[in-house]
């Protein structure tokens, strides 16, 4: 038999804890999210796993707002983030930060997702792309490397928050144990 736990129960941090525990040696990069409940849903996940810090670049919105609110509930005070005007901007910052770029898009050479190891000394900054156009070809062009989520069907599509909540589980809980 199965009880569901009540939220008293599930161990959360508070907010000033959260902001004062160590993080997951990873960085988000939204390259122009046009959806705010996408970047809603991003920062909630990244909440989730404890990653560093969200970068949002272009036309990404930025909170407070309340459609990213609705998604987020309330992890967007909880998760740092920062505005740049373009994606390939804060991917020159996070290089020089010491990020290993990683774009999550469908290209020649990239490695399939469950393929891949990220070495436990790094730290990697993960772009993700616009709903329609994915990452732009000069953040590729940018990146160390890419990965590729594996899809089986007619679409070979996924929503960029189901991208990024598939990506972050598997390298997170599968590589980084």
């Amino acid at each position: 038999m199965f009880r569901k736990l009540n939220n008293d129960e599930l161990g959360r941090l508070s907010l000033e804890a959260y902001k004062e525990a160590g993080k997951a040696p990873f960085a988000l990069v939204l390259d122009n999210v046009r959806s705010q409940h996408n970047i809603g849903s991003a920062f909630r996940t990244c909440d989730a796993f404890r990653i560093a810090k969200v970068c949002l670049c272009g036309i990404s919105a930025t909170p407070p707002t309340p459609e990213i609110h609705k998604a987020a509930l309330g992890a967007e005070f909880s998760v740092a983030w920062e505005h740049f005007d373009t994606a390939l901007e804060a991917v020159a910052q996070l290089r020089e930060e010491g990020y290993t770029i990683v774009s999550v898009e469908q290209a020649e050479g990239a490695t399939q997702l469950q393929d891949f190891r990220p070495e436990p000394d790094r730290r990697y900054a993960l772009v993700f792309g616009n709903e329609v156009k994915g990452v732009a070809q000069e953040v590729v062009d940018a990146s160390d490397r890419c990965l590729e989520i594996p899809q089986y069907g007619t679409k070979h599509s996924l929503n960029v928050s189901v991208s990024i909540g598939i990506v972050l589980w598997n390298i997170i809980l599968n590589n980084l144990k």
